[in-house]
């Protein structure tokens, strides 16, 4: 093998990620991709004699330099068994969270080199393998000045185009939403939020962008959402987005509704001080649902999609929410603010209210709610209460093929009784044994606003960030479970079957 650095003098800007399965024989002999078998012939089998030995484990990589000269620097990354497909006990696709993982770590590899390109193996599934390129070089070093070099992935070879670049979208959409999590809520205020949504739907015609103020949330009589906003400076903005890419206008829409606390401080119900930097991605639910409208724009879904984000801060001052205060939302009900960290459902009360405005197909709502359901599900994925079986048929099947899986938790009257039996108003914003079953009453009190008939409420407190538990996803705020809404909302557009 000639001297890679050399070789690299040359044509250092190329690298190439490649797929090897384990080998389903005792000889260790590589099982190749279609594309590193290729890759192979065209070195004259130098890569098959170097990878002789123990195989390469699921997610263990090899770097092998000066093998071609169009590719000085060559990452062959271990996908795991050839013909993985549903897990039943994960709930997942293994071969594509496989994918996923793989390419994201050789990707890592080439960035760690600096070398600005990579054309990456399609390993079978383009789409996940550009997943797992797209979202695991994804960083948010916007403030810093010392950056890791900029890599930019492609796909190695032409055959799956179409599939590597939806890929690409669906990657981005989350990369957005982590993007908006991660930025400082210095950066990321409600009217900055708004802009920067607004910004990206752009250039899309059949998109409009509402940002409505806090003179016509006032009107709307929303007093739930204003009570949490006036303990700030900062002031309120409803956003509101229409994205009509149904053949028929006036079809029936999915609403999504997404809490977009863009700091949240616990108000008079102070947060401890250790952590709380980290609540400036209580606004999670906003940003995913947000960042979700962008990419079924992207992707031209045939489908009519609403956006509705309350966006404030939750703040302490001489103006905020006391607990023991009663306000009032906008259907009439009284809410007795027992806690003013609390502060989420009562957004979300306003805004599933207003929701029910538009002849909904389904209302959807995504929100940081609960660390209760961080203790009840971790990471693993995301707790969804539904009153519809349909819906939850729609988004499981969409998690097993995104792998940002869902898990489906009670509504029963149960624990509704808890949130209604409250001494000053219609409904008390904790339930009466305080902490008991925290996730199951906070979904209990939304449901005190929802009439319709397809409504599921994603609690993704234990979602929000990520330490190691994503493999493809690096340390930070995670932008989950956007793709699953993605895939939920492309499913939704194919399926005839009327909701109603």
């Amino acid at each position: 093998v000639p001297d890679w650095r050399s070789a690299l003098a040359g044509r250092s800007s190329f690298g190439l990620v490649l797929g090897v399965y384990t080998s389903e024989k005792d000889d260790g002999a590589a099982q190749f991709t279609s594309a590193g078998d290729a890759f192979d012939r065209l070195v004259s089998g130098k890569l098959r004699a170097l990878l002789c030995g123990p195989p390469l484990k699921k997610g263990k990589t090899r770097i092998f330099h000066g093998l071609h000269q169009d590719f000085p620097s060559v990452v062959v990354v271990g996908l795991g068994k050839k013909n993985a497909g549903i897990n039943e006990q994960e709930n997942w696709n293994e071969g594509k969270e496989n994918i996923r993982t793989a390419v994201a770590v050789g990707c890592r590899q080439i960035q760690d080199l600096e070398i600005p390109c990579v054309e990456v193996d399609p390993c079978g599934d383009a789409q996940a393998a550009a997943e797992g390129a797209v979202l695991g070089l994804h960083e948010y070093n916007e403030l810093k000045q010392k950056k890791k070099p900029v890599v930019s992935p492609q796909l190695h070879g032409s055959a799956e185009s179409q599939a590597w670049q939806k890929g690409v979208i669906y990657a981005e959409g989350q990369n957005l939403a982590r993007y908006l999590m991660e930025a400082p809520a210095n950066y990321i205020t409600p009217i900055k939020f708004a802009e920067h949504i607004e910004q990206k739907l752009r250039t899309f015609s059949n998109v409009k962008v509402h940002i409505r103020p806090e003179s016509w949330i006032t009107t709307q009589e929303m007093g739930a959402f204003l009570s949490v906003a006036k303990g700030s400076a900062e002031p309120p903005i409803f956003l509101e987005i229409h994205y009509l890419g149904g053949a028929i206008t006036n079809d029936s829409p999915l609403v999504f509704v997404g809490k977009g606390v863009t700091f949240d401080s616990g108000g008079i119900s102070l947060k401890p001080s250790l952590g709380m930097d980290a609540m400036r991605a209580d606004m999670g639910g906003a940003a995913t649902v947000c960042s979700t409208i962008v990419t079924a724009a992207a992707l031209n879904l045939p489908l009519n999609i609403i956006g509705l984000a309350p966006l404030c801060e939750n703040m302490p001052s001489g103006k905020a929410n006391k607990p023991g205060d009663v306000v009032r939302a906008k259907n009439g009900k009284t809410i007795q603010v027992d806690n003013t960290d609390a502060e989420g459902r009562l957004l979300l009360a306003d805004a599933l209210c207003y929701a029910h405005n538009f002849n909904a197909r389904a209302i959807v709502n995504a929100a940081t709610l609960t660390g209760a359901m961080d203790v009840a599900l971790g990471s693993a994925a995301t707790g969804v209460f539904t009153n519809s079986s349909w819906l939850w048929t729609h988004l499981y099947e969409a998690s097993i093929l995104t792998g940002d899986r869902v898990w489906r938790m009670p509504l029963f009257e149960h624990y509704t009784k808890q949130v209604t039996d409250c001494p000053l108003a219609d409904v008390s914003n904790i339930g009466k044994y305080s902490r008991a079953g925290g996730a199951c009453t906070a979904a209990a009190f939304l449901k005190e606003f929802v009439t319709a008939s397809h409504w599921a409420h994603l609690d993704i407190a234990g979602v929000m960030s990520n330490k190691d538990e994503v493999p493809y996803l690096r340390k930070g705020m995670a932008g989950r479970p956007t793709r699953t809404l993605v895939e939920f909302a492309a499913r939704l557009s194919q399926d005839s079957h009327n909701a109603k």
